[in-house]
């Protein structure tokens, strides 16, 4: 059984209220745009993302990130998990991600987690964000108990929790 209903058809395009940005799928395309994001935040998105995913590596290629890429865009393809890149106006630049993913620990049905770039971290776009991601999976995706890593849950606590089986 797929933790997706069949006939579900995953959003293109998402605006964020009240900003310049929107959210689309990433793609391997995307690799000019992604590494200077995500290894200019590295350091905090180590922080936030290491122990539990431990991503982003110090020593992360630009080509590693081409194939981080490339796998996303597979598996948004398959309905497998979804990443979507926080980008602005003309896409030439990704300021952030918004990932969307089956349960890893038991007690939801999916699993959203989401970050800025350091120069975004506490603004006005950020907020935007912070505020839009919980109302579009309510609007937009199939879950009844989503789970939000890092906002309604520590990540020490969802880690603390059982493997989904």
């Amino acid at each position: 059984m797929s933790w997706l209903p069949d006939d579900f058809v995953h959003p293109v395009y998402v605006p964020v209220p009240d900003t310049a940005l929107h959210l689309r799928p990433i793609r391997e395309a995307d690799t000019a745009i992604d590494y200077p994001a995500v290894m200019g935040s590295r350091e905090r998105l180590w922080e936030i993302f290491g122990p539990a995913w431990g991503w982003p590596m110090e020593t992360m290629t630009y080509e590693e990130d081409r194939v981080d890429l490339l796998r996303h865009e597979k598996e948004i393809a398959a309905h497998q998990s979804f990443n979507y890149a926080l980008l602005d106006e003309k896409e030439t630049a990704i300021l952030g991600c918004v990932y969307i993913d089956p349960p890893e620990r038991t007690g939801s049905d999916g699993e959203i987690s989401w970050w800025v770039v350091d120069d975004l971290v506490g603004g006005e776009m950020e907020r935007a964000l912070d505020a839009l991601v919980p109302q579009w999976i309510a609007a937009d995706w199939p879950f009844q108990q989503p789970r939000y890593p890092g906002h309604d849950i520590t990540w020490q606590d969802w880690l603390a929790l059982p493997r989904a089986s």
